[in-house]
């Protein structure tokens, strides 16, 4: 069962990334509405979740490709600019913040060392 699921995302990765990076994007840029928590910062982790997951899903894709991380993450942290420049541009309900770039890039490092590990842990087994 578990080399079932293995198989699963391995065959399917590219489009587990893409399906994160749309997610991302569209959450990103629709009207939030109303808070149902109001807790201060919060939605910095989510920033830093969000982009941890979507680095983490672009480098399991393209370790199967033995493409260098330096572009994957490189790709992710701009991407996380681009939507914060649309946010400011593109949307009346939403603003470009410095800190949520920041949040973004620490959630694209934090994804490359959960990766590091991962990788590390697969080539001693």
């Amino acid at each position: 069962m578990l080399q079932r699921i293995k198989n699963l995302l391995k065959d399917n990765s590219l489009y587990i990334a893409i399906f994160i990076t749309s997610l991302i994007a569209f959450l990103s840029l629709k009207d939030s509405g109303p808070q149902l928590l109001d807790i201060s910062n919060i939605d910095k982790f989510e920033h830093a979740f969000a982009y941890c997951v979507l680095s983490l899903s672009w480098l399991l894709f393209f370790y199967q490709k033995k493409t260098t991380t330096n572009y994957v993450i490189l790709g992710c942290i701009f991407y996380g600019i681009i939507i914060e420049v649309l946010q400011e541009t593109i949307t009346l309900h939403r603003t470009a913040e410095l800190l949520d770039v920041v949040a973004n890039s620490t959630g694209v490092v934090l994804g490359l060392l959960i990766f590091n590990q991962i990788s590390k842990k697969k080539q001693v087994n």
